[in-house]
């Protein structure tokens, strides 16, 4: 397959007319419809493939592809029209299986991110926009009572509802690092295509992603989220993990395969060597954390910007972004106490580089989204942090050696390894009956 170099990532209305030209392409074989409205008022398209002979929601098994839960990561509106086009095209995935692809959670938020082809991670944080975890589609269940779920979070629970899939698949992306998948069940067998798929597309398989810290691996780059009881953690909220949207599918039986690809590819977090003293080296991130937050927590106390919570009063056009700021500096006490409390005596050098990463971001997004608010108000701030920003931009690729993944690329890989993961899961299915 010969990938376009020159793809960019697609914004949610760019999708939803997309679909709509593909829908009409094929009629009888793919629909779109609304399944909801963002907090906004925009449509939650989603796109069915039929399966093979059948009517979009006629099926002995249904696949559910979520794009866009996360606002910063915008590949997997392109994936999933991708893998669209490649369901229409090949009979075999469609065979008595339904495949339903929801085009973009959030809306709302990939607005606020407008980065459609960044050219460099200063680029890419120049219009940085993550929402809190309260706002953020899949995770909101963790994190409020059921009363207060976004739109978004219940349309998404009555597909799954409606749906019942054998499989969901969220596409995920790091800014910068390698390729890695979460399973809250293991699917048998994934761990050879998905590495063979990251070798000759030269992306890096994240070996020690601190988002599964201490999870059980069946293979490089493939983490299950531990089941209940279990001492193993990760870097966000463990005991919450199922109560967010990647469970819901487990009350009929399915799984859930959350698909990471890098916008920005180093080589440092595919390296299985042993780290010389990973105890120091998380204690050294976790001061730097904590210093270079409090930087940025000094510019939003000194700077008196407004709003204050509840945020909506003086200045709408700033509260979502500095609803995050605050979410995420508030986080950050947190993780370095755990990092510093929790260091093992052993671990992978590509567990401490994920780390360095993950440390990175958590302070460089803050500063930008607070960086765009203090641009907009002409603050006299807004200089400094802007240098700042810069810095750490810069000194971030150049510590990670980091190269640009063209998004052809990146929609490629995820592709593929959706495609493995659905491959191997109804094997095993076959296997469990034939036994």
């Amino acid at each position: 397959m010969t990938l376009l170099r020159d793809m960019r990532y697609p914004t949610p209305r760019e999708l939803g007319l997309a679909a709509r030209a593909l829908a009409d392409e094929h009629p009888g074989e793919a629909r779109l419809r609304q399944a909801g409205t963002s907090r906004a008022g925009q449509p939650l398209w989603v796109l069915s493939v039929a399966a093979t002979g059948g009517a979009p929601r006629e099926a002995d098994r249904n696949v559910l592809v979520v794009a866009g839960a996360h606002a910063n990561e915008p590949v997997g509106g392109a994936t999933a029209l991708s893998l669209a086009r490649r369901v229409l095209d090949d009979p075999a995935p469609r065979a008595g299986c339904g495949w339903h692809f929801l085009l973009c959670a959030d809306p709302d938020g990939a607005d606020l991110h407008r980065t459609p082809h960044p050219y460099s991670l200063l680029d890419y944080h120049r219009n940085f926009f993550r929402p809190p975890g309260p706002e953020q589609p899949e995770w909101a269940p963790s994190l409020l009572p059921p009363d207060r779920l976004p739109p978004e979070t219940l349309a998404l629970m009555a597909l799954i509802d409606e749906l019942r899939p054998v499989l969901q698949v969220s596409l995920h992306a790091t800014d910068l690092g390698g390729s890695w998948v979460q399973l809250t069940r293991d699917v048998p067998g994934l761990a050879e295509p998905f590495a063979k798929s990251a070798a000759e597309l030269r992306i890096p398989v994240e070996n020690g992603a601190s988002d599964a810290a201490g999870w059980p691996s069946p293979g490089p780059g493939i983490f299950v989220i531990p089941q209940p009881g279990s001492e193993a953690a990760g870097a966000f909220h463990p005991e919450d993990t199922r109560l967010s949207t990647w469970y819901h599918a487990h009350r009929y039986a399915g799984t859930t395969a959350i698909v990471e690809v890098p916008m920005w590819a180093s080589d440092l977090v595919d390296d299985p060597a042993p780290h010389p003293d990973p105890r120091g080296a998380l204690r050294m991130l976790a001061e730097r954390l904590t210093a270079d937050a409090a930087l940025v927590a000094s510019v939003r106390a000194g700077a008196d910007v407004r709003p204050g919570p509840p945020y909506e009063d003086e200045d709408p056009a700033a509260a979502p972004l500095l609803r995050a700021v605050d979410w995420t500096l508030a986080l950050i006490p947190r993780i370095a106490a755990e990092w510093t409390a929790g260091a093992p005596e052993e671990a992978m050098a590509a567990y401490i580089a994920s780390i360095d990463a993950f440390g990175r971001r958590l302070s460089l997004r803050a500063a930008a989204m607070l960086l765009r608010v203090l641009r907009a108000q002409g603050h006299p701030a807004a200089p400094g942090l802007d240098r700042l920003v810069t810095g750490w931009c810069e000194d971030f690729a150049a510590r990670f050696g980091a190269r640009w993944v063209p998004v052809a690329t990146q929609v490629e890989h995820q592709s593929r390894t959706v495609l493995a993961a659905y491959d191997r899961l109804v094997a095993a299915g076959r296997d469990e009956r034939a036994g």
